[in-house]
């Protein structure tokens, strides 16, 4: 393990015992809901996980400290934080968050390396950036990070926000394989299917766990995309889901919002539009794939 990583004892236990753990974002928490439905909805994240048989491990940087498995009077913390005053961290802000001492929050990417430097090799979150709409040269680092960290990500697939045939390109071109957890399309957050096709079909976490281990048996250097479809009692029919998005991002287009302020701009007016709430992250499956996981070593 990274000797700059604070790990909580019980997430270091679990590690050392070769018990699963999954880890968890942040950004979820300080840019994602509002308080205090972020604080809840990430100490629900945390109990699906448990529920599952796994550990959780919510990842946020603390004063400058890289923290994996952040506790609940922090998880608090974190959400009572205005919006404006916490810096979201992929890849390139990390150093500048540690260096300076800043709290701030994971985003998938970001999650992804720390979850790497840790040893943890399950991620679950909702849905996962892409090539946003009318801009294919605005690609999210999850994409590129993905490519390059071997981490597996279960999601609700890609936010159907996003150009979801080019995001699929860039994973291809990035070398991850898109997996469909008991289904044959690409998933799109709110909607169950994007009716594009994945890379391969599991029909059970036994089998996600077992891809994940050849991942690392034959020291790839990539991640891989498990998408789990949204409950079918929470998803959105295609045609609503769809007329939401274009309003949204004709909207932020008209503001002037731009840049990593898009997504959680046209979520949240997706949202409003929809009268719907925004999806839980696949802990639990992601704690099951996790135990699996860790039946196998």
């Amino acid at each position: 393990m990274n000797a700059t990583l604070k790990i909580s004892p019980e997430v270091q236990a679990a590690l050392a015992d070769n018990r699963p753990v999954v880890a968890l974002e942040s950004t979820l928490i300080t840019h994602g809901l509002p308080y205090p439905t972020n604080v809840e909805t990430a100490l629900a994240m945390e109990a699906a996980v448990r529920k599952s048989g796994a550990v959780p491990a919510t990842i946020a940087i603390l004063k400058g400290q890289i923290t994996v498995g952040i506790s609940p009077a922090e998880v608090e913390y974190l959400g009572s934080l205005p919006y404006s005053s916490i810096r979201k961290c992929s890849r390139r802000d990390l150093p500048i968050a540690v260096g300076l001492g800043e709290d701030a929050a994971t985003t998938v990417a970001g999650t992804m390396i720390v979850a790497h430097m840790a040893g943890i090799r399950v991620f679950a979150t909702g849905g996962i950036g892409g090539v946003h709409r009318g801009a294919p040269q605005d690609v999210s680092a999850y994409l590129i990070e993905l490519g390059r960290t071997p981490v597996a990500v279960v999601s609700s697939g890609a936010k159907s926000i996003l150009d979801l045939p080019l995001t699929l390109e860039v994973l291809e071109t990035q070398g991850v394989p898109v997996l469909g957890f008991e289904t044959d399309t690409l998933p799109a957050f709110y909607t169950r299917s994007s009716g594009l096709p994945v890379d391969a079909r599991i029909n059970s976490v036994e089998e996600a766990a077992q891809i994940i281990a050849a991942l690392h048996q034959i020291e790839a250097k990539h991640g891989m995309l498990i998408a789990v479809p949204v409950p079918e009692a929470d998803a959105l029919p295609n045609d609503i889901g769809e007329k939401a998005i274009q309003q949204a991002t004709e909207e932020a287009a008209a503001q002037g919002v731009h840049g990593k302020a898009v997504t959680p701009f046209v979520l949240s007016r997706v949202s409003e539009l929809t009268e719907g709430e925004s999806r839980r992250a696949n802990a639990r499956v992601g704690g099951l794939i996790a135990a699996a996981l860790s039946q196998l070593n």
